[in-house]
């Protein structure tokens, strides 16, 4: 029995991969990007159980000669292009987002309907919320959805599909609604491209250099990566569920007052600018995470300073100083 991550040498889906198999999975790790030398080496305290298989969500036989080769009891579909670099990447990749998100997930989802599958878990995002919420708003797995970009927008259809590929097919789905996650292996990639502001920050720490800082008080609801893999890695163990969608998150909003404060207090040292023209990630609300504690009985083990630390230590022994 194996279960199959795609997406799985990318920011989230290798951490996704690491848990599973120090969970005791055995992991089908799919991508187009090969494994490089920086995913085998994150990857290497588990390497006994994790397949490298590289291919393409859009190329049916490549997902059928992945899942060929191995029992897959379990699907994580992690895949996604994250065009959120600039506007002008939704106008030029218009096309490419919907192919990889919306067909890829169709793609995922047929093939799990041929298989004796336990369960299929799609990683879904915030972004369904839409980008326009209050910063003080909590934002709970009913709330109303207003995706209005075209990542958001083939996310939330993603959700529906998985959904609907379930009832129509027999086998288990849930959605998992991540918030901006940041940690271990956030780096650049042809289909990620903008990394979050304490990826930005504690680069700047590890090679010595100031810290740029505009507005320092619109938080986002950051959550480190590993309770992002642990989140979802629960809901796709779990025994039972008792919803379709879980929202994965630390459930706080963290602004860039506090990254600063917590920064300051790991490196005395650090210059922090003042440069009003320098722009992070905009605001964000937070998600209500009390549907994965009281039904799954999960809850993140970092807070930001414990998290920022761990993250800087790794950057350092790792090390990862981009």
């Amino acid at each position: 029995m194996a279960t199959l991550v795609t997406g799985g040498t990318g920011f989230v889906g290798i951490n996704i991969v690491k848990t599973l198999a120090q969970r005791g999975h055995d992991v089908v790790c799919f991508d187009v990007s090969a494994a490089d030398v920086l995913v085998r080496k994150y990857l290497k305290p588990v390497a006994e159980r994790v397949t490298f298989i590289q291919g393409d969500i859009l190329n049916k036989g490549d997902v059928e000669l992945a899942a060929s080769q191995h029992n897959i009891t379990k699907i994580v579909h992690a895949a996604a292009f994250t065009p959120n670099v600039a506007p002008s990447l939704e106008i030029e990749r218009s096309r490419a987002i919907v192919d990889i998100n919306v067909v890829g997930t169709a793609n995922l989802l047929e093939l799990a309907s041929r298989l004796s599958l336990e369960r299929f878990l799609y990683v879904s995002s915030e972004a369904v919320y839409g980008d326009t919420r209050d910063p003080e708003e909590t934002l709970y797995e009913d709330s109303t959805l207003d995706p209005r970009n075209l990542y958001a927008i083939t996310k939330y259809t993603s959700e529906m599909l998985t959904r609907r590929y379930g009832q129509l097919h027999g086998f288990q789905t849930v959605s998992a609604r991540l918030t901006s996650p940041f940690g271990p292996m956030e780096r650049v990639n042809p289909y990620r491209g903008r990394m979050s502001l304490i990826y930005e920050w504690t680069g700047n720490v590890v090679r010595s250099e100031p810290i740029r800082a505009g507005d320092r008080n619109t938080g986002r609801d950051y959550t480190y990566v590993l309770d992002t893999a642990a989140g979802v890695c629960t809901i796709l163990d779990a025994p039972s569920l008792s919803y379709d969608v879980y929202n994965v998150s630390a459930g706080r909003s963290v602004t860039p007052h506090e990254v600063i404060q917590v920064l300051q207090e790991l490196r005395p040292a650090l210059q922090v600018i003042d440069d009003p023209t320098h722009r992070g990630r905009p605001p964000g609300a937070k998600e209500d995470v009390a549907r994965l504690k009281e039904d799954l009985g999960f809850v993140v083990s970092f807070d930001l300073a414990s998290a920022t630390r761990d993250y800087i230590q790794w950057r350092e022994t790792f090390p990862f100083l981009d």
